[in-house]
C-alpha cells in the first residue's frame, strides 16, 4: 500500500501534513513558524474540522518518531527476512560484561568485521532506529541486527567480548 502525505502551506501559522489512512481517517500534523508541533485527527464527516488536537514538545515529537519508526523498522525486517534467501535478522542483548558497555557503536566495527548492519537499538522500551556510530551502548540494550547467519554469530561474539 502505497501512502500519500499532502503539506499544505498556512499562511502566517506554519505547515500542515495531512495523510489518510486506510480506513479513511485523516491525521494531521502542524508545525507552526514558531517550531511548535500539533497532531491532529479530523473529524470523520468534515475532514477540515480537528476533533482532537494535540500539542507536542520537541521530546515527545522525537520519542513518537522513534517509536512508530522502530516499530516499522522492526516489522519490514520480519518480512524481508522471510522474503530474501540467506538473510538473517538477530537480537543481540548487552551483557553486564561487554567491553562496549558505555562505549559508542561504531567502536564495535560492527559491519567491517563482520558485514552485518545494527538497524536499531532498543532501550528502556524505547527504539533508536538506523543508530549512527556515535550512538552509546548500554548494559541491557538490545541490538537489532541483519546480516548472514554465520556474520550474526560473529557479531554477537565481539559484542560478548569473546
Amino acid at each position: 500500500m502505497s501512502v500519500h502525505v499532502e503539506r499544505a502551506d498556512l499562511p502566517g501559522i506554519g505547515t500542515r501534513h495531512d495523510l489518510e489512512t486506510e480506513a479513511g481517517r485523516r491525521l494531521s500534523v502542524v508545525t507552526f513558524r514558531d517550531g511548535g508541533r500539533e497532531l491532529a485527527i479530523a473529524d470523520e464527516d468534515d475532514p477540515d474540522r480537528a476533533v482532537e488536537t494535540v500539542a507536542l514538545t520537541d521530546e515527545e515529537a522525537t520519542a513518537l518518531s522513534e517509536v512508530l519508526g522502530g516499530s516499522v523498522i522492526l516489522t519490514q525486517l520480519a518480512g524481508l527476512r522471510e522474503q530474501v534467501d540467506g538473510l538473517s535478522t538477530k537480537q543481540i542483548t548487552l551483557r553486564a560484561d561487554t567491553p562496549y558497555a558505555n562505549r559508542p557503536l561504531g567502536a564495535t566495527r560492527a559491519r567491517t568485521r563482520t558485514r552485518c548492519s545494527i538497524v536499531a537499538i532498543v532501550r528502556d522500551g524505547g527504539v533508536i532506529p538506523a543508530p549512527g556510530p556515535d550512538d552509546l551502548l548500554h548494559v541491557g540494550d538490545t541490538l537489532v541486527c541483519v546480516g548472514t547467519s554465520e556474520g550474526l554469530e560473529k557479531l554477537a561474539d565481539i559484542v560478548d567480548g569473546a
